[in-house]
């Protein structure tokens, strides 16, 4: 191959690599990668509990960590909603 095209190959690969995708989408939507570390977080917690819940049964622990999760992905979606409409129909000056 030509030098010419090594270097066409070469710029479109870095330009779409998986990191730099992940990476634009999440100066995109901030609140994404927020909600996720959230769940993971209430996971590990959850998980950290379970030996030390008590007398609570299994399934009601579970249920309650499942809900705390979903709560902090939903409440982290939501947030994430209202900045981009106050970042598109506020911040931004009309046309």
């Amino acid at each position: 191959m030509s030098s010419g095209q090594e270097s066409v190959f070469s710029e479109y690969e870095t330009e779409t690599s998986q990191t730099s995708k992940l990476l634009r989408k999440f100066k995109e939507t901030p609140f994404v990668p927020i909600g996720m570390a959230g769940f993971a977080m209430v996971v590990g917690y959850g998980l950290y509990r379970l030996k030390h819940r008590g007398d609570m049964k299994m399934s009601l622990h579970l249920i309650h960590m499942r809900v705390a999760a979903q709560g902090f992905v939903v409440g982290a979606i939501t947030c994430g909603v209202l900045y981009s409409m106050l970042r598109e129909y506020m911040v931004k000056p009309k046309e």
